[in-house]
């Protein structure tokens, strides 16, 4: 089996706000599963049958100091999606906030949004099955 990434595990401030971006942002996510214990008040799967995010409660009530692109830590998360330009309706209709946009590659279309914690997800859009062509980059 080739690797791949299986999930992520974000902590969360609210965790139905984030759930809720999420199915916003790709409403073919679900809820794969959830519970809590003694570390995590409450933790919740939500994604597809191949991959999820777990998000966990662990009784923060404000984000910390991590600033993304300054300290070392995750920047964003990106996920592919087969309609940019819906996506991005559905979040601005939401209100959340929105970050670049790129429109300006033959293959790609990039839409970058916030989720209420201030965490920065990439969502993109490809129009080509050709690696290739996907992932070219400028020299």
């Amino acid at each position: 089996m080739k690797p791949f990434l299986e999930h992520l595990n974000i902590t969360s401030t609210d965790v139905d706000e984030t759930i809720r971006f999420l199915q916003t942002a790709m409403p073919e996510f679900s809820i794969r599963g959830e519970g809590g214990g003694e570390k995590a008040q409450r933790w919740v799967h939500v994604g597809t049958e191949d991959s999820y995010l777990c998000v966990e409660d662990r009784g923060a009530t404000e984000k910390g100091p991590h600033k993304p692109y300054v300290h070392p830590g995750m920047n964003h998360m990106g996920f592919v999606v087969r309609d940019g330009e819906a996506l991005a309706k559905r979040m601005q209709e939401a209100g959340y906030k929105q970050g670049a946009t790129y429109l300006d590659h033959p293959h790609r279309h990039r839409y970058y949004f916030f989720d209420h914690d201030g965490n920065e997800y990439e969502f993109v859009q490809y129009f080509s099955e050709d690696p290739s062509e996907r992932n070219e980059y400028e020299s």
